[in-house]
């Protein structure tokens, strides 16, 4: 075995991470491992690259028993991990954030050609081009996360750990990164994959380990097991089908006309754009990452200023209006990026759960926190948010259970709209059951929902009506009931006008 992880322990107080875990990793071998939110995959996989030390048990590499100190340990061992956030220089070119810290310096200083060369060099054998002279702020997630794999490459990995590396990448370059992680087993690197997304695995891996409360459930070989077994080791018990009543649709809620919001250089990213939310129903922007639909609810929202058109929400126009002003009229929100827009993640769970309920929970200016922490505790338990307590700060939360915090504070807003976009980024499978419940339950008391989701099956799979985003314009409309993954595909690569389908 190229890599044995035995009885791994990892203890934090009374809490144990791990228990008594044993991984293992064959040479070329790609081996995913899945389990729900908190259930320890990403702990055990810092404790390989040097970032925790375990509490017992132990590592052999290549044979050898290795006790790594710090990442730089792990490295030197042919490690490298890819993290679920990406760790790169916005204003730095590609080729400095992949060879920094390991630059080419021959004679005096940088140099930036033979740099330049060698990311050219390595992105050429792995199969995974990248721009070497463009600035990162200036690319894609996509060829962002391609730059974290070749720097890992680049430093000479053979070991590579890859934590939830699809989270924020586009269906197509979902479908690149699992073409380039099975390029790189060809070659006879041998990958770990982190992620929750179990037809990725079934795609890609060889074999999986599922995770439950810190436990291996099991450990098997793609070829004698199904998406359905790896759901019932990692949660536990038979996931639900979905039920999704028909459509109730009644008033008007939301009601956007003719709105244009323009990006840099006047340039227009959002078109024209006309749709209307009912209450009783779940309308769904489907599109790929950068079309627009981000300006939107931004813009809806008053993060961003809507340059021509109008929004009126329960027939209050909103165009224009303070954040704070348009959520009292009677908008409740789940932002795509939780870490940006949703939380203070140096702040505590119970902090960030009052948000938005600071005005409602107090009384003549004074907090009532006793209320405040029953009902964060309540959401606690409703929706499994896995933390030692209320008073955690939230950058020790997992992504997922994170998600599910901000999801659960903006439902109990009990708000007449909803948006909520990318509700179960990052979320497992029994969470994401849950959450979709919640938001069905919303729908069925009469609220009115806008979601935005890069999840097709989602999207498809809780929408009334799907509108599709093209280059800032609404391309086409397709009832939920009649939508098919074929037809919203053809309208999300700008095939169709705008107009409805049925």
């Amino acid at each position: 075995m190229l890599l044995q992880m035995e009885q791994i322990t990892k203890k934090y107080g009374d809490f144990t991470a791990n228990h008594a875990i044993d991984f293992s990793l064959r040479s070329g071998e790609i081996h995913a491992i899945v389990g729900e939110n908190g259930a320890g995959k990403t702990t055990l996989m810092r404790m390989l690259y040097g970032m925790e030390i375990p509490t017992s048990g132990s590592i052999k590499v290549r044979g050898k028993e290795v006790a790594f100190q710090s990442p730089r340990d792990a490295i030197a061992n042919g490690i490298g991990m890819v993290h679920q956030h990406f760790m790169l220089f916005p204003s730095f070119t590609v080729a400095e954030n992949i060879v920094i810290g390991s630059e080419p310096t021959p004679g005096i200083g940088f140099n930036r050609k033979q740099a330049v060369q060698q990311v050219e060099a390595l992105s050429k054998q792995f199969g995974m081009p990248v721009p070497p002279d463009k600035k990162v702020a200036d690319c894609s997630l996509g060829t962002q996360q391609r730059m974290e794999i070749l720097k890992v490459l680049y430093r000479g990995a053979d070991i590579i750990v890859l934590d939830e590396p699809t989270a924020v990448l586009t269906p197509l370059e979902v479908n690149e990164l699992l073409s380039a992680i099975k390029n790189l087993a060809s070659q006879g690197k041998s990958i770990i994959l982190i992620t929750h997304k179990l037809h990725e695995v079934m795609e890609v891996a060889d074999r999986i380990t599922v995770l439950r409360s810190g436990k291996v459930t099991g450990t098997l070989e793609k070829a004698d097991t199904n998406i359905e077994e790896l759901s019932r080791l990692m949660v536990g018990r038979e996931l639900a089908p979905v039920i999704k009543q028909a459509s109730m649709q009644g008033e008007p809620v939301l009601q956007v006309q003719d709105i244009t919001v323009q990006g840099a250089g006047g340039k227009p990213v959002v078109e024209k754009v006309s749709f209307t939310v009912h209450a009783g129903e779940i309308v769904g922007i489907a599109g790929v990452s950068g079309n627009g639909q981000t300006e939107l609810i931004q813009s809806i929202c008053g993060l961003l200023p809507t340059h021509a058109g109008s929004t009126t929400l329960l027939g209050t126009p909103i165009s224009n209006k303070q954040p704070n002003e348009i959520r009292q009229t009677g908008l409740a929100h789940v932002p795509e990026d939780r870490y940006q827009w949703g939380c203070a993640k140096d702040r505590t769970v119970l902090d960030n759960g009052v948000m938005g309920f600071q005005r409602s929970k107090q009384r003549m200016g004074i907090l009532n926190k006793k209320a405040l922490g029953d009902m964060v505790a309540g959401w606690v338990k409703k929706f499994d948010i896995k933390t030692s307590s209320i008073h955690t700060t939230a950058q020790y939360l997992s992504g997922g259970n994170l998600q599910k915090l901000i999801v659960a504070r903006e439902l109990a807003q009990e708000t007449p709209f909803l948006i909520t976009a990318e509700p179960t980024r990052g979320v497992d499978i029994g969470a994401m059951e849950f959450i979709h419940d919640q938001l069905l339950a919303k729908r069925k008391e009469g609220g009115a929902i806008l979601l935005v989701s890069s999840e097709l099956s989602e999207v498809m799979k809780l929408s009334d009506r799907i509108l599709v985003m093209y280059e800032g314009k609404v391309v086409g409309e397709i009832s939920g009931h009649e939508s098919t993954e074929e037809a919203l595909s053809f309208l999300m690569a700008g095939g169709g006008s705008n107009h409805e389908y049925n």
